[in-house]
């Protein structure tokens, strides 16, 4: 079963030839390795590439091992560059090799090399790919599936398709297990066998106990506001034990990281500045989310909210959580403030989109709730409120875009009705 992950191909496409390290991240298991080894190597033998002048070596295969030693594997790739020609190296899972640093900084400076490689997140992250290669590394980040590339393969319905990407997520190997059991089980082993050791061994955390108790309020907060103060509270609270907000902190830092979480500050729309605390924290992957949580807490209104964040995120939104102030009058005819929120305010270059993730609209009232604070931004940015079930997307009389999940997914212009 081949997905198409056109995304990432075009993007890989785009940089040939441009002198940087071309460095595929995300999370593991995402399908780095295959878009690197299948989907490129395709587009570059349909382009005419000779197979000579593509290298490919992936340093988790014990065939491979002796190339980990950087003294065997720079004399083997000088000999193997033998004509004047382009030569494409791909390479795979290279925070296995030793100093690839250095390996990979003398590779592009070799006029004929073009080098693009992977590496798992327990040492190569995207902050690694600005400090290690001092601005020659070229980052295309991947993401799991998104339920358009998901339903791409999917044998039934949309409706169908959407409770499972739901459930059990975007990662391609699930897709490959039928029995619910075996899929329960394999994120759940995954999580804990993959995900968790690569942060504690990453960054030596000693206490493992407390990383894991953290991971576990996150997970039953996506969408949700916090903060390390809250979360510290939380877990004086109900685990009786005392940890700091700087503790909290870094144990966050590791999750965002490690690509298994991400953020959304607070933006001030008005007053056009981000307001630091509290954050919203989102799963990049919901199966490994609902995993963590043994399935239980499966809200669909917060995990169709997850969906659209990583979206947004996949088509290259920066993406913010809007804040607009209401001013009004108590009943003792005192003035008061209020904060209203617009689940995401959504830029790239010069556009920009506020959208609202609405469950259901049954009602005038509900709708008029919905665009309160849409109403409110003061601009004429395109407004959105997306559903779970609408008919096709129209403008309601305010002005306002009201479409469902599905042709928001499914369709990657949907923003541009």
């Amino acid at each position: 079963m081949e997905i198409k992950r056109d995304i990432y191909l075009k993007k890989l496409i785009s940089k040939k030839q441009n002198g940087l390290i071309k460095v595929v991240t995300g999370i593991r298991r995402c399908g780095k390795s295959y878009l690197l080894f299948n989907l490129f190597k395709e587009h570059l033998l349909a382009d005419g590439i000779d197979e000579q002048h593509i290298i490919e070596i992936a340093f988790d295969s014990f065939e491979n091992k002796r190339f980990r030693d950087p003294e065997v594997l720079y004399p083997y790739l000088k000999e193997q560059i033998k004509e004047n020609g382009l030569y494409y190296i791909l390479l795979d899972e290279v925070q296995l090799l030793d100093e690839f640093e250095s390996v990979l900084n003398s590779l592009i400076r070799m006029k004929n090399v073009d080098v693009y490689v992977t590496g798992s997140n327990a040492r190569f992250l995207s902050k690694d790919v600005i400090t290690e290669f001092r601005g020659r590394g070229d980052e295309v980040h991947m993401y799991p599936l998104s339920f358009a590339e998901f339903m791409s393969v999917y044998p039934g319905s949309k409706q169908d398709g959407w409770n499972e990407y739901i459930l059990y997520g975007g990662l391609p190997p699930v897709m490959n297990i039928s029995d619910p059991e075996e899929k329960t089980h394999f994120l759940k082993m995954l999580f804990e066998e993959t995900y968790i050791s690569d942060i504690v061994g990453r960054h030596s955390v000693r206490n493992r106990a407390e990383l894991e108790e953290i991971l576990n309020m996150l997970s039953s907060a996506i969408g949700s506001l916090t903060n390390p103060t809250k979360l510290s509270s939380t877990f004086k609270t109900v685990k009786k034990k005392t940890i700091s907000n700087a503790t909290i902190k870094r144990y966050i830092d590791y999750l965002c990281d490690s690509f298994l979480i991400d953020s959304a500050l607070r933006y001030d729309i008005k007053g056009k500045k981000y307001i630091d605390t509290p954050v919203k924290y989102y799963f990049t992957d919901l199966g490994l989310r609902n995993a963590r949580l043994n399935f239980r807490q499966l809200e669909e209104t917060h995990m169709m909210e997850n969906t659209i964040f990583n979206e947004l995120k996949m088509r290259g939104f920066n993406v913010d959580v809007g804040v607009v102030a209401l001013n009004g009058v108590n009943e003792k005819g005192h003035g008061i403030r209020r904060q209203l929120e617009i689940d995401f305010v959504c830029n790239k270059g010069s556009r920009r989109y506020y959208i609202q993730s609405a469950y259901a609209i049954p009602d005038r009232a509900k709708m008029k709730q919905e665009q309160r604070s849409l109403m409110l931004t003061g601009d004429f940015f395109k407004k959105i409120i997306i559903t779970k079930d609408a008919p096709a997307p129209y403008y309601n009389e305010d002005g306002v875009l009201i479409m469902s999940v599905y042709d928001f997914l499914l369709n990657e212009n949907s923003l541009d009705y």
